[in-house]
Parts: C-alpha cells; structure tokens; sequence
C-alpha cells in the first residue's frame, strides 16, 4: 500500500489490486460509521486506487492507514439487481469468437455470473462490474465508437458495464437493457451502488 497527499486535504492510496481496493474500501466505510476521520467529505475506490478527500489531519490518516493490518471483507451479500437484458449487440459474436464459443453459449456464461458493482467511473453512473470470469475477458476495442447509446451491457477486460447515457466508448457491446441504471433525479442517483450484485437476465420476447 502506498499513501500520496492529494492538495492540502486529500489522500490517494494505491493498492496491488482490486481484491485489496474493496477490502480497504469496506473497512474505511466501517470504521467512518465509527466516527474516524468524520470531516471524510468522499471516498472514491477504482481499479487499483482509493481516494480519501476533505480530512482535515491528512498526516494522521496516514500514518493510521500504515497501521491497519487486515482489511474487512468487502460485503457479497449486497442488494441483487437483476437487469433484464437483450443480447444483440454488434460485438456479440464477435466478443463470442474471441472465447470460443457459440453466441447462445456466451450468453449463457454471461447470464450465469452474479456480478458486484465495484466501483464507479469514466463518467456518472458508470459502474464497474467485477466477477467476470477469465473465459469471458475481452480486450477493449482498438477503435472506439463515437457514441455507445444508454443501455449497452458491455465488456472490456475484467470487467462487465451497462452505459448509463449515450457517449463514446470502447468497450465491446454484447446486448442492452431499457433499465435506466442512471436518474439525477433520485438519491442516489445510481442504481447500481458499490456493493450492490448484479445479475443480467436474458429477455424472454
């Protein structure tokens, strides 16, 4: 674990992988619910990185975060969500022939993992799913598309995603569902919090 400042009142903490970003995520939420370092104004986690923002002791935080010897368990009992899915994307056979397999045999694959929402980023309300098993890993396109419309289920590397609005994007498209995962009108906003598991279900019509 290696700590950086970040400003006056920030702390960027990297870590080996994402297996340790969630454990440390879990237990800074943990003991925040303990009352540690309550000015925390945010807790970021990403891939290999956890961002602490607003302490006002930055050192002292720090020099704790040293100290901790085990992390907690990220939770895997989270609220299920389960997002009714239409495979047709452009790159299903495409992501199929890559793990060789038929296009049904991938969306069954696909349709058999329980995902858990990671962390978010690239843009709001994009969350990172992780879970997706070696045989189903695909890399990003080498050409990125313009505009990916609001719904594209997608993969990319590790990980599994749902676009929650139309942009560009390089992740390969396999289906997409008319679940909205993003509404600035609600709070939260996005419906697939950190912690939350996910299960794509295949649409019957």
């Amino acid at each position: 674990m290696k700590i950086l400042p970040v400003g006056e009142r920030a702390l960027l903490i990297e870590l080996e992988d994402l297996e340790s970003v969630l454990g440390l995520y879990a237990e800074i939420e943990q003991r925040r619910k303990g009352g540690w370092h309550h000015d925390i104004v945010d807790v970021v986690p990403a891939a290999r990185t956890i961002l602490l923002d607003g302490i006002s002791d930055p050192d002292a935080a720090a020099t704790e975060l040293t100290g901790w010897k085990r992390f907690r368990a990220f939770p895997t009992e989270g609220p299920l969500v389960e997002l009714e899915t239409i495979y047709d994307g452009d790159d299903l056979h495409n992501v199929a022939k890559i793990c060789n397999l038929s296009p049904s045999e991938l969306i069954a694959a696909h349709g058999g993992v329980t995902f858990m929402s990671a962390f978010c980023g690239f843009s709001p309300g994009f969350t990172y799913l992780s879970g997706l098993p070696d045989e189903l890993q695909v890399p990003r396109l080498n050409n990125p598309r313009p505009s990916v419309p609001a719904g594209a289920v997608a993969l990319a590397d590790e990980f599994c995603a749902v676009y929650p609005r139309s942009s560009p994007g390089g992740w390969q498209i396999i289906g997409h569902t008319e679940t909205s995962v993003w509404d600035s009108s609600k709070d939260p906003p996005t419906l697939l919090q950190p912690g939350t598991r996910v299960r794509f279900v295949r649409a019957t019509s």
